[in-house]
This record gives C-alpha cells, structure tokens and sequence, in this order.
C-alpha cells in the first residue's frame, strides 16, 4: 500500500508525538499528559504525517509567525518537527510533506516559510537559504581588563535591578517588539512562548529558574533584560570558578545592551561568561578592554528562510540606497519564479513582473539569503551561485539587500 499523507488526527496524535521523538533521538515514551499538553498548543490542520499501514512513519508541522524585515515584517509559514522515520528514509516522504506545506502556505498569502535546520544540506533542495546566524563566546573575565570598581554600575544615569519572572512576562513583550524594530530576522512570541521560557503557568518539565536582570534608564523605563544562570564550581584550593550562562538578552537600545554585558561580567565568583546565542556583530567583544578575552566556541547558520512571494517579500522591507534592479528568480516550478523589476529606496519599494532584461539572475534558495540583510550578492556571484547578466549588478545588489546591523534570530521553533 502507498504510504499516505494527511494531517493527524487526535487519535492519531500519540502516535505522531512518539515518532517525533523517535526522528530526534529521544525516548519514545508519552505520557497522557504530554499529549494533552502538546494537544493544547497544536493547530491539527496543520498538523501533518506520513501514514503507512495505520502507523505514523514521518511527522511535519507548521504554524503562524511574523518575521522582521528592515522597515517592515513578514507573515511566514514556520515549519518545526520535521522528521521520517528511520525504516522509511529515501522515499520521497519529505518532499511530499513539503510541497503539502509550501502550497498551503502559498495559497494563505504567506510571504515566506521559515524553519531552523538541524542538518544542513537538507533544504536548499526545497528553495530555502540560511537568513540569519548565530555567534557564542566564551568571555575569560581574569584577562578581559575590566575594572571591577566600575563595571556593574552604569555610567549614563541608568541602573540595573534584579527582578523575577513575572516582571520579565510583563515587560519583555515590549521589548522584544522593539528589538524587532531595528533588527531583521526577529520572529514574534507568543504568550505560552513567555510562560514557557520564564517559568509561568504549568509545564511538564523540570524547571531551573534563572536570574533576572533589568536595565532601566535614568528616567525608570525599562530598555532591555537578562536572564542568566551560574554553575557551582569550586578548586581544591576554595577558589570559585563559575561559569555564567546568558538564556537570553532583549536590548533594543545600546545603552542597555552595554549595561548588561558589563553587569552579567562583573558578577561575583565568576570566572568565565558564555554569551549564549548572539547575532554575530554584537558588541560584546569590543565592549572588553581586550576583546581576544571573548572567544568564538561556535558560529552557524541560524533561521533558513524560502520566499514564497517575491513582490510581498521585496516590497515588505526599505533600502539603505535608491536603485533599481530586474532579478531573474528560478524556481523549477515554485511559486517564485518569474522576473522581477525592484525600485527600492530608503522609504520603500515597489516590486512589479516585468519582461525587461535581467541585471542579475539567481536561484530562489540564493534570493532568500539576501532578502533580510545577511547574504553577500558579491560574494555569491564569486562562488559562481548567482549571475551577473550586467557587470556591476552584484555590487549594486549588495548596496541594496545588505543592513546595517545583521539579521539575528534569538529563538529556536
């Protein structure tokens, strides 16, 4: 019999929970509660499966999101608990599910699909490109030259003050709209997404409650937060040598982005900083007086983004420069392809099909690293992945498409 694909039903729901858990390597045990907790939070439309005789072999989801863009947002279709099972591997199964998902999304409107990939050759196949990044240091504290006396008081007024998880739900909403506001790449929060990351409401799982810091300036509103967590560790010399931990850092305004870094670096009996998941041009490192004391222990591609809609997508944002380009996009039969003619400016941008000839031509994969800031045009068409059908395109390209800050994506979905 053909394997079958359709969205779950809730009798089927276990079933799919356990091969979910099964594709990601964990115990594939579920409780009732865990159904019932998962139920709870699931759109089953949009619930997806792979059955074969009766049994779930392949799980896909996906769920409404907002993502920022310069000057703007995106509505996208993001895609979570991917897998197929072990038995049922090279079948075509995720293509299927995919073409399923892409083709709903298109037909909502969505502007673009989203996804956070734990193996990287997978989704180019399917148009998507890596959107935005991630950076983690190690910060040695015993060499950054920080002058313990001044480091944990900022110098412009402001003050920093510890608060629980309630203040975070209450206040971190607000913020992180903002942070959305001047960096691409953000994607929304829900309530539950709150609750879940500051310890609200009930859950399933063991809960360590982290600490909380705020900024807040001279005038008492708050500008960004902290959460982060300490080990306990000790030398046999009764010397301490913690690690801190940064969960997470809301900052929209550099003041406090400094301010908390320069708190979290002069936390007593720490001895090094791991700055957690950062956009790769944070301040961090040059906020040390040596910033070789901040060392990169990881770099990767974060959120993979596939734009299902070019003209929604090259409209949805503005433009450091005025320019105008005609983009040849491939899409082998997607929902992207087509020629495109952009007038962009700082102020907006019209994107309209046109039949005039192309400047640059390229693949909807490679369009879909650019579109939030972080791509390089020049340097895509050096590794020969887009084409210059005018000499000087790629460099007006990367004029246009590239932000002043890089896109940064703080949350895994």
């Amino acid at each position: 019999m053909a394997v079958e694909l359709r969205a779950v039903t809730e009798s089927e729901f276990p079933d799919w929970l356990r091969n979910l858990r099964t594709g990601f390597l964990h115990e594939p045990v579920v409780s009732d509660a865990l159904v019932a907790d998962r139920l709870a939070h699931v759109d089953l439309g949009r619930t997806l499966a792979a059955v074969d005789g009766g049994r779930v072999v392949a799980t896909f989801r996906s769920f409404p999101q907002e993502v920022s863009a310069v000057g703007g947002g995106l509505a996208a279709d993001a895609i979570t608990q991917v897998t197929v099972a072990p038995t049922h591997r090279r079948r075509g199964l995720l293509s299927r599910l995919m073409a399923r998902d892409l083709a709903a999304a298109q037909e909502r409107g969505d502007a673009v699909a989203t996804l956070i990939a734990a193996e990287y050759p997978i989704y180019g196949r399917y148009g998507f490109g890596p959107a935005s990044s991630v950076t983690e240091w190690s910060v040695d504290l015993r060499r950054a030259g920080l002058d313990p006396r001044r480091t944990g008081t900022p110098e412009d007024g402001g003050r920093i003050e510890l608060v629980d998880g309630a203040e975070i739900r209450r206040i971190g909403p607000g913020l992180h709209r903002r942070l959305a506001g001047v960096r691409a790449g953000v994607t929304d929060r829900s309530a539950r997404d709150w609750d879940v990351g500051t310890g609200g409401g009930e859950r399933l799982d063991p809960w360590k409650e982290p600490y909380y810091a705020v900024y807040r300036s001279a005038s008492g509103e708050p500008e960004g937060y902290v959460a982060y967590r300490c080990d306990d560790r000790w030398s046999d010399g009764k010397q301490p040598e913690n690690t801190l931990t940064v969960a997470d850092l809301i900052a929209p305004v550099p003041a406090a982005e400094h301010a908390l870094w320069r708190f979290v670096c002069s936390v007593d009996w720490v001895e090094t900083v791991r700055s957690g998941h950062r956009p790769p041009d944070d301040a961090l490192p040059m906020l040390l007086p040596d910033p070789r004391a901040a060392r990169t222990v990881s770099h990767a591609d974060m959120m993979w983004l596939r734009v299902l809609d070019v003209v929604k997508v090259l409209e949805g944002r503005t433009y450091p420069v005025t320019d105008g380009l005609v983009l040849d996009v491939r899409d082998d039969g997607g929902p992207a392809g087509g020629r495109f003619l952009l007038d962009a400016s700082p102020k907006g941008a019209r994107c309209t099909p046109t039949t005039a000839s192309a400047d640059l031509v390229l693949d909807v994969a490679e369009l879909s690293r650019l579109v939030l800031g972080d791509g390089s045009a020049v340097r895509l068409a050096l590794l020969g992945r887009i084409e210059e059908a005018v000499p000087g395109a790629a460099a007006r390209a990367e004029l246009l498409f590239r932000t002043p800050l890089r896109p940064f994506s703080p949350d895994i979905f």
